[in-house]
């Protein structure tokens, strides 16, 4: 279960369709449940797909904080059996509403083969009768969100209970004539946290000089920048 500080949907750059996805589909029926009901009923499954770094698991944590759900973050493997999928599922039902959220999904719900172990078979099963609500109520708030970078990976039949995909792409910095591309966004927000005396200018040479980075890299980018100072110090000068 994570306790951290919430998480705002200004904290994540760009990805502006998947945001508005997003709530419409999640957030707005997880805080009026009693309208979102029958056809208009909320998807029980989401999976974000997309490269490394490019904030799914920031949505995740997004989407928890900003319903009020309780958010579990856990990484399943064929060796935990399907034990701790039904424990998961039930300690999320006493503390609805919640969001599971599993990374790197397609490790746990891989296709399926004559080869497979047989503890590894009977976690997907769990799992899939879990997710249907073969095991919880209807009006249970209980969303879960799968992120992955090889979605093609990933076993039909899980696929399939997972109903809204949505693609989280790199930030998109080919489109220059934005006044605030999405790279520029991310540099500036954390930019904010530190001293600094770069200009506009010098801040969209930066923007270029990273096209093809991921949300991930431009802040070890900038990271890496913030120690430069400190590494310019003599060991006498750290008093």
């Amino acid at each position: 279960m994570d306790h951290g500080a919430p998480i705002h949907w200004d904290h994540i750059a760009g990805l502006e369709y998947a945001k508005a996805t997003i709530k419409e589909v999640v957030i707005w029926p997880m805080m009026r449940p009693d309208i979102f009901t029958g056809l208009r009923g909320p998807p029980k499954g989401i999976l974000l797909f997309g490269p490394p770094g490019t904030g799914k698991t920031l949505i995740g944590k997004c989407i928890a904080s900003q319903s009020g759900a309780t958010f579990f973050m856990h990484q399943l493997d064929s060796g935990q059996g399907e034990k701790m999928v039904r424990a998961l599922f039930a300690v999320a039902s006493t503390n609805q509403p919640a969001v599971i959220f599993i990374d790197e999904i397609d490790s746990l719900l891989s296709q399926r083969s004559d080869s497979e172990h047989e503890s590894s078979r009977r976690i997907k099963t769990e799992f899939f009768v879990q997710l249907d609500g073969a095991t919880t109520a209807s009006e249970d708030r209980i969303l879960v969100v799968g992120a992955t970078n090889r979605p093609h990976e990933i076993d039909e039949a899980a696929r399939r209970r997972l109903v809204k995909r949505l693609y989280i792409p790199l930030p998109d910095n080919s489109a220059r004539e934005q006044q605030s591309p999405i790279v520029f966004q991310i540099i500036h927000k954390l930019l904010l946290e530190q001293a600094f005396n770069m200009t506009q200018e010098e801040i969209a040479s930066v923007v270029e000089r990273t096209d093809g980075f991921s949300g991930a890299d431009v802040t070890n980018l900038c990271k890496e920048a913030a120690l430069g100072p400190i590494r310019s110090l003599q060991v006498g000068d750290t008093n």
